[in-house]
């Protein structure tokens, strides 16, 4: 992405999301964008289906969803995986922790500091913090643990560079000023400091990566379809039927 074409994608992208907290959501032409209704859509953690075998893609979720009896609003990877489709890192679901938090220091994306992670309360309130400051509560219905973070406190982590050749598909999650969580996948590759810059433009406080290159998201309503892909962690929006 050129640099002086930034400014102006960033001013275009806060229109087009401002209009997409609407009921009819606008196609964004350089990102999946979609920010959660808290007040009617449920945000849900998935890795593996009633026996016991990982959902692996969205297609699989998406069935796993009608069996429920719901609608998939909204899906996309939810973080870094190892062997096995096992989540690198801390995972919680439905108030169990199926995986341990990771404070180790490594090499790759996931251990770029600091690394953060995303979750979920029983009283629908979402949050991203560092992987430092989390503490076990019995409280949190849902987490996942990524990195690098990408905007911390409202600035962008300064570790990334605003010309890194380090280009990717990146899909990541935010928390908007009203605290409801938005979540992006980018249509082109990108690089780390271009992608937590469209966080930015959208007010996020704290945003999250969760991954790149394998990134798939499905939006039916904005015509963004990709049931495919192999997964640990997929994070869902779903409504009643």
């Amino acid at each position: 992405m050129k640099l002086n074409n930034l400014s102006k994608i960033a001013g275009i992208s806060v229109f087009i999301f401002f209009l997409s907290c609407k009921k009819d959501r606008e196609i964004n032409p350089d990102f999946v964008v979609y920010p959660v209704d808290t007040k009617n859509e449920t945000i849900e953690f998935f890795w593996k289906n009633n026996q016991n075998q990982p959902l692996r893609n969205i297609e699989n979720l998406k069935n796993y969803i009608n069996i429920k009896n719901q609608n998939l609003k909204f899906a996309m990877n939810g973080g870094m995986f190892i062997e096995n489709n096992i989540p690198k890192g801390l995972y919680i679901e439905n108030f169990k922790t199926l995986h341990p938090i990771d404070t180790l220091k490594g090499e790759g994306n996931f251990y770029l500091q600091p690394n953060g992670i995303f979750y979920k309360t029983k009283s629908n309130e979402s949050a991203i913090i560092p992987t430092e400051n989390f503490k076990t509560d019995s409280d949190i219905q849902f987490a996942t643990q990524s990195g690098p973070m990408l905007i911390i406190n409202g600035k962008i982590n300064p570790i990334f560079q605003r010309n890194s050749g380090n280009l990717n598909i990146r899909n990541g999650v935010g928390i908007l000023k009203n605290g409801h969580p938005v979540f992006v996948m980018s249509k082109k590759k990108i690089n780390f400091y271009h992608f937590a810059s469209f966080f930015k433009s959208l007010g996020c406080k704290n945003a999250l990566y969760l991954d790149g290159f394998v990134s798939r998201a499905y939006f039916p309503e904005a015509n963004w379809v990709q049931e495919d892909g192999d997964f640990g962690v997929m994070i869902g929006v779903t409504t009643e039927k």
